[in-house]
């Protein structure tokens, strides 16, 4: 006989203040998911070169946005990720963590996390409203970006690959070779 457990979801206020009060460590790699608080994949080498060089071309649209790297933002009242980088609105608010109208789009970096990343994350960003979401595949050695939100997820998605550009919506005279993105692809990245 299966017994079913009753599962205690937590608000994104409840897991900020859980924060606030040191239940856990300051280090501790975690976010909040639909209410669940889920632990974050370790970053190996691959995964944080791939956000370096994210960090470095982003850089260069200086006073067009605010870099936010590994940061949380708030999607709704039952969900915190902490997204490898958020591209901002400049004028976003610094008395709240961001939302979905600050956000001009997200790039999750993904080795161990392809899974959580396209079949959680991608679905939650659209339904919350974020206008962009570029997931770095790097076991699949590929960008793929993320358009159009609506509440049952993207309805364009495009897949780029090596020897490609890409620009964001919000910069479209803003080039990004998928190579520099992914780096190295003798695989010593």
């Amino acid at each position: 006989m299966a017994v079913a457990l009753q599962r205690r979801l937590f608000t994104a206020d409840e897991f900020q203040r859980m924060g606030e009060a040191g239940i856990f460590d300051e280090d501790e790699r975690i976010e909040l998911l639909e209410g669940e608080i889920v632990a974050m994949s370790p970053i190996g080498s691959p995964h944080a070169w791939c956000l370096k060089r994210l960090v470095r071309l982003f850089a260069r649209l200086g006073e067009r946005l605010i870099l936010s790297v590994q940061d949380p933002v708030r999607l709704d009242e039952w969900s915190t990720p902490r997204p490898d980088l958020a591209l901002l609105r400049p004028d976003t608010s610094q008395e709240r963590h961001p939302g979905p109208p600050d956000i001009l789009l997200v790039v999750e970096v993904a080795s161990s996390s392809v899974p959580v990343d396209r079949e959680i994350k991608a679905p939650l960003y659209a339904r919350t409203g974020v206008v962009e979401f570029w997931l770095a595949d790097l076991v699949a050695d590929r960008l793929e970006v993320y358009r159009d939100p609506a509440p049952t997820g993207y309805r364009l998605v495009q897949v780029f690959g090596r020897g490609q550009q890409v620009s964001p919506l919000f910069a479209p005279d803003f080039e990004v070779d998928v190579d520099a993105i992914l780096g190295p692809a003798d695989g010593a990245r």
